[in-house]
């Protein structure tokens, strides 16, 4: 049995950034019932050596589009790191969606033995296709995600296991 490369990737994305966007409107949601200044969860961290809200959206949402576009041979786009509330983050998590619904399967599937390099804090990293897919970017979203959850969570949004995952 082979992978689909497109089906491990653009769909599974675009799922959890629809669940974290859907998080993110709750969010917007408490804020405003529990008068909340939006930048105090905007800017949230669980500790102090770790990324702010804003920034584990922005880090997600490049792993997922930058991921897709190596995948299939393109270099990423960039997305200028200047957002500053609800209505930027949800509106880049959109941007994102929207660029992955822009491949098709033919353009990731075989992409498995594909030579992909990059750099990451300096560091010069090499990956075959299907290491990058699956010991890369797909734990790097889910951690950036979960944190983002975890941020909220902390600060006392109600939301579950469910909220992550979504429906069916």
């Amino acid at each position: 049995m082979t992978i689909s490369m497109y089906r491990a990737s653009v769909p599974v994305f675009k799922r959890t950034l629809e669940n974290l966007d859907a998080i993110l409107d709750k969010a917007i949601k408490y804020a405003e019932t529990r008068k909340i200044e939006p930048n105090v969860l905007l800017q949230g961290r669980l500790a102090p050596d770790m990324f702010n809200l804003i920034r584990q959206v922005q880090i997600a949402t490049d792993q997922a589009k930058g991921g897709v576009a190596r995948l299939a041979g393109q270099e990423p786009p960039k997305f200028d790191d200047i957002e500053s509330s609800f209505a930027d983050v949800k509106a880049r998590i959109a941007k994102t969606i929207a660029f992955l619904n822009s491949f098709r399967p033919e353009q990731i599937d075989g992409s498995e033995a594909r030579d992909i390099t990059l750099s990451v804090g300096g560091q010069t990293m090499k990956f075959k296709g299907l290491d990058y897919l699956l010991s890369f970017v797909t734990p790097n979203i889910y951690f950036h995600v979960t944190t983002t959850y975890a941020i909220l969570r902390h600060n006392g949004l109600d939301v579950g296991k469910g909220d992550f995952l979504g429906s069916n």
